[in-house]
This record gives structure tokens, sequence and C-alpha cells, in this order.
């Protein structure tokens, strides 16, 4: 049976039983996290996100009960599943939450057919698929339809871009909705809340705590935008205050209630994709200091040391190939020293062959001429192999003309056979142009006496 997950006010994961089916995300008591106890109730409560909560947006009117499907996208701790259950709550209809971590399409079919038969009874159901960018493309098949004839309410939350993780005909018959990053005024009016809500921070004697202004700029500094880290950030500093008979927070009890500020890094979302373009474009306009710079942040926020190393590796050869073509050889080292020693030694590893990479002669020759060649074949340019090129060790092969007239290259002066290799239709190509760069250069004079020997040297 499907494990329920529900997220707290800002998307941590907590799990609820699995028959905890509809209404809200589960139980909220005394003792739950601070995020839970102030997950807002109604869309007035909802910090941020004003240019979607306003008079006939599309949340208003999904609110309202108005039948539509919304792709809710935005960075982590900005509210998409609290907006989700607020939606539902107000609407009336059914919750049900799926992960698309844990959920199969099994799972996904089994709601669609509970939604169905709900609907027969007159109730509506809205189905929030958390992470959906993690579904497959069988798994969003199995949805498309259930949209499409308005079986369910769909609201699914991605910190992806769904232009790129979501099939056309769903994103197609859906909204997206874009969640901005919350702002230090939002982050703040959160503390207040907190501080002042019935349901945030009370003392042991059940009076309020006060934050100083330095401990609050200090929160939101740490939180990096996330509405989750502040109050995780807030309790724990409370509880801190608490243990010394305080009830004032201070930097200190700030300072210890985070060692460190975490890096503002998804690896699964947008900054997973900015972070890793940026470093890409900082090793490719050769920024050994911005692409070192990157490097660190990915490694600091816990990226998988194997994707760094396999984008070295095709880095490598897209955009430095042969003017440095020992770099590739540096970047498969690093990307087995990953393998074999792990983090977080292999840092020293990575950063080696980062700085190989961003020092070293820049050429996109080789992947330009392979992309030519390919852009060739699509375009119907393939034309037939030459009859002497072609394979001769068969019996009947001599008397198609097959081989007949082939030229060994090592008989030929300087080991270079002038005939022709490229098909007719294809014998003025030339796909790749070395450039002057690197070794590159050196490429380029032996490529020139190469054509000359071919006897293209109008090429």
């Amino acid at each position: 049976m499907l494990a329920r997950v529900s997220e707290d006010l800002f998307g941590e994961i907590t799990p609820v039983p699995t028959g905890a089916r509809g209404g809200s995300l589960g139980g909220v008591h005394a003792s739950s996290p601070l995020a839970v106890r102030l997950r807002p109730t109604t869309l007035e409560e909802i910090v941020g996100q004003q240019h979607l909560l306003g008079p006939g947006s599309p949340l208003r009117r999904l609110a309202s009960g108005q039948p539509m499907s919304v792709f809710l996208w935005g960075p982590p701790g900005v509210g998409k599943t609290t907006i989700a259950a607020v939606v539902s709550r107000t609407s009336g209809a059914r919750f049900v939450e799926l992960s698309a971590v844990t959920a199969g399409v099994k799972d996904v079919r089994t709601e669609l057919e509970t939604a169905k038969a709900e609907l027969a009874r007159g109730r509506s159901t809205v189905l929030f698929v958390d992470e959906v960018h993690r579904f497959n493309k069988a798994q969003q098949d199995v949805l498309l339809p259930a949209v499409e004839n308005r079986l369910i309410t769909l609201v699914a939350a991605t910190t992806e871009n769904p232009s790129f993780s979501v099939i056309a005909p769903l994103l197609s018959r859906s909204l997206l909705l874009t969640l901005e990053p919350l702002t230090p005024d939002d982050l703040s009016t959160l503390i207040d809340r907190a501080l002042t809500d019935e349901r945030g921070l009370r003392t042991p004697d059940d009076g309020p705590y006060s934050i100083t202004d330095e401990a609050r700029a200090q929160v939101l500094r740490l939180a990096g935008g996330d509405a989750r880290r502040v109050l995780t950030y807030l309790e724990e500093a409370a509880a801190g205050a608490s243990a010394v008979g305080s009830a004032e927070i201070t930097m200190a009890e700030v300072d210890k209630a985070v060692d460190r500020a975490t890096v503002r890094y998804d690896a699964d979302g947008d900054q997973h994709y900015d972070v890793i373009s940026a470093f890409i474009k900082s090793v490719r306009g050769s920024d050994v200091q911005a692409a070192i710079h990157y490097l660190a942040r990915m490694i600091e926020a816990g990226e998988d040391a194997r994707f760094i190393a396999r984008r070295l590796i095709v880095l490598a050869s897209e955009d430095i190939g042969m003017a440095a073509p020992s770099v590739l050889q540096t970047c498969v080292a690093a990307a087995h020293a990953v393998q074999l020693i792990g983090m977080p030694e292999a840092r020293i590893n990575l950063a080696h062959a980062t700085i190989a990479a961003a020092t070293a002669p820049k050429s996109n020759a080789v992947v330009v001429a392979i992309d030519s060649a390919l852009s060739d074949l699509r375009a119907g340019r393939i034309g037939l192999v030459p009859p002497h090129l072609r394979d001769a060790h068969y019996a009947g092969a001599k008397k198609l003309g097959h081989g007949t007239t082939y030229v060994y290259a090592h008989d030929a002066p300087h080991g270079v056979a002038a005939q022709q290799y490229l098909p007719d239709d294809l014998v003025d190509a030339r796909y790749y142009r070395p450039t002057d760069h690197g070794n590159e250069a050196q490429i380029a004079e032996r490529l020139d006496v190469i054509e000359h020997l071919l006897g293209r040297d109008d090429s």
C-alpha cells in the first residue's frame, strides 16, 4: 500500500498514516515543529506570492472550486505544498498527496480510480503531486486523461523548470504558476508571526519570546530565502534561549543554533542547473577563479561528485578537444578518482581537473565536426560508400568491383593514399576545421599537408 507523505508549511516531508486521505496534511499538535504549527489555513495567511493571490487570480478561482490543473514552480521553502493544501481545504475538495519519489504507475492508477468513484458520489479530488519532475513519461501519461477529462484537479509542485521535465501534452492542459523567492520582508513577517501567534513560540512560562534586531538579521541571512529554514532556525534559537533561562533570542543563540549558512542550492531544481551552467561557462571562458568558486559551491551543497566529473569529461572534448587532448585524460582520471576514493578527498581531484580544463587552450572544433556531419546525415546527404572502400572479404566482391582499386595507405608516400574517401554527394564536405589554439595549431599545419597529399588543396 502506498505510503503517504506530507510536507510541513514549506516543504519538509514528514510521515502521515496511509489512511489519512482527506482534509489537512496530517495532525498538528503542541509538539509539532514550529513550521507545522504555523501552517496557513487560509489564502490570506500565506506569506508572499501576492502576484498569484489577487482577486480573480488562478489560485483564488481554484480555491472557489473552479476546476483547473496547475503546476507550481518555484524554489524550496516558498509554500508550494501549503498552497495546494489551503486550496483544497477552501474548495472543500478531497485532498490526496503523492510523492513522485515513491509513487509508481500503479499508485497513480489506484488514486485515479478512487477519485473517479468519489466524483460519482459528488465529491471532487485535488491530487497534489510533489516533485512531479521525478515522474517518468509513463507516469505522466497516466495523469493526462484524468487532467483532460477533469476527473481530478491536479496541483503539481516542482523545483525544476517544467518545460524540461514535464511532457508537453500535460503541461499544455494546465496552468503554470511561477512562485517567487520570499523576500526578507516576507520572512520577517513569519518571524513576527512565530513570536506572537498562539500557535507559535512560547516560553516555558507560556510567555512570548523576543528577538534582537541583530539576531533577526542573522536568521534572515542564514535562511537564504527559505521560510522553512527561518522557522527551524528560530525554533532552535528559542530552545537555546530557554535553556539559559532567557526569553530573548540573541545573536549568541542564533549562532549556536546554526553552525553555518546552508548553501542556497537545490540539487534537483533550477539552482542545480544554474550553478552547473555557470561552472561550465566559467571553464569555457578560461576563468579559473570563477570555475573553482562554482565547483566549491556544488561540493558544499552536496552535489553528486560523479555528476560533476561527468560534466568535466564532456567539457574536455566539447570545449577543449584537440587543442589540449591530455585534458580529457585528466578529467577521466578525476572521474576514476571519485569512484575510487570518494568525497571529501575527491574534491582535490575535481579541482585538479577543473583547473586543467579552465587554463587549457580552447577549441570547439571537435563538437562542430561531429554535429556538422550529423546535420548532413539528417538532411539526407548520405550517399553510397565508394566502391573501392567497400568490404572485399567475401566471395563475389571483386565481381561487384568492391575494393578492386583500393590503395593501401601504408604503401603510399607519407602514409597518405590519394583516393576518394567520402561519398560522391559529400566529396566537398569539410567537417573538422582546427583552430590555431594550443596543440590544434600543429594539427592545422599537418592537416594542410594531408589535404595537399589527398589532392584537396582548394579545401
